[in-house]
């Protein structure tokens, strides 16, 4: 089965937790000292804190930023971790990625784990570059489909005949009995009377002519 951008986006959550739970237990440490799970957990209401879900660490790092992580970190790698916590509760409503909002999941992944020097940082970026060369292959196959397709623009078609040769023209114009000046109606002749009866007889005028939904 192919792999989907929601698998992408599970594997990489689950990277960046791999990676992180060393961080942050190192940096809760070195504040909280023994205490460090004590003050990890009171962002949760709940007794039993599970550790292999990535919202839990992400959730910690944020709580914990004042206290902790922004002595090491900045405040692009908070917005990540912000973004990262809305991408994980996507993942886990089992709403839909597409190709573009699994890459930014990836990439935003990876630099977290990069500024945090975690060495899984390196396996993410071999699948985002994996991400980007199949959605470089997606716009390609895209493009050749339009090619295929796509009408012939600023010239003919060579066995295409003349239009000259494939429309009758109305007697009169074939005949050269055409003039330019009754292709319109003259109102003021009409009021008077006058003029030919396909502009002067109601019945006639509107048999010939092609009823638009203004004139009806």
């Amino acid at each position: 089965m192919a792999k989907t951008n929601r698998d992408r986006v599970e594997e990489a959550l689950e990277l960046l937790n791999k990676g992180l739970l060393p961080f942050l237990e190192r940096e809760l440490k070195g504040v909280h000292k023994d205490r460090w799970a004590e003050a990890a957990e009171q962002a949760f209401s709940a007794k039993k804190v599970n550790w292999s879900d990535p919202q839990t660490t992400l959730l910690v790092m944020w709580d914990q930023w004042n206290t902790v992580f922004r002595n090491v970190l900045g405040h692009a790698e908070r917005t990540l971790v912000s973004e990262l916590r809305e991408v994980r509760n996507r993942w886990a409503h089992m709403e839909p990625f597409s190709t573009d909002d699994a890459y930014r999941a990836l990439d935003s992944a990876g630099r977290l784990l990069t500024a945090v020097s975690a060495p899984e940082a390196g396996e993410l970026e071999k699948k985002k570059m994996e991400l980007l060369r199949l959605r470089f292959e997606e716009q390609r196959r895209s493009e050749a489909r339009k090619a295929a397709v796509a009408p012939v623009e600023g010239r003919p078609a060579g066995n295409l005949k003349p239009w000259r040769e494939i429309v009758t023209p109305h007697p009169d114009v074939a005949s050269g009995r055409y003039q330019q000046a009754e292709f319109a109606a003259d109102l003021w002749q009409v009021y008077l009377g006058e003029g030919s009866d396909e502009y002067r007889d109601p019945a006639e005028f509107f048999r010939r002519t092609f009823l638009t939904e203004g004139l009806k």
